[in-house]
């Protein structure tokens, strides 16, 4: 998939990080959230303000350590930032991903389940959820609705 402008890819990856309270059902955007990055580095998602995002999952297709899964990245010239693993769905997913779900444009075929790896959310510039896309749609359509938002 190409990208194109100041569209940032998010590869939030999955696994283990406990859920900190309740406070994401009340945030407003993706800018009142924070993860680790795949150096081990808190990031405010504020970094990302005023760009188009998509952020996604990578399931159990990255079982590495975060230095294996950067250097596999690297191997194919990623240019994205990479965060470190977390879990999406269940009590320990991340608040991120909890929010994600819950926002209109975010809920799934199966609700606020995350079904496979590769499901997809689009962010606009304000740091809103503007659509969900399943890991069997075709990049070509995300390229689509990029460009309505870049």
């Amino acid at each position: 998939m190409r990208f194109l402008g100041s569209s940032v890819l998010l590869s939030l990856l999955l696994q283990s990080v406990s859920a900190q309270g309740e406070e994401w059902r009340t945030a407003q955007s993706i800018y009142e959230f924070s993860a680790k990055d795949i150096d081990g580095n808190e990031v405010s998602l504020e970094k990302y303000r005023g760009h188009v995002c998509i952020i996604t999952n990578f399931a159990k297709q990255e079982p590495g350590t975060d230095a294996q899964i950067k250097q596999f990245a690297k191997s194919y010239n990623a240019e994205y930032d990479l965060f470190s693993k977390i879990d999406v769905n269940g009590a320990n997913a991340h608040p991120l991903w909890k929010w994600l779900k819950e926002q209109p444009n975010g809920r799934g075929t199966f609700g606020n389940y995350i079904k496979w790896n590769f499901t997809k959310f689009l962010i606009d510039k304000e740091g809103k959820v503007v659509k969900r896309y399943s890991p069997m749609e075709d990049p070509i359509e995300i390229e689509k609705d990029l460009l309505n938002y870049l």
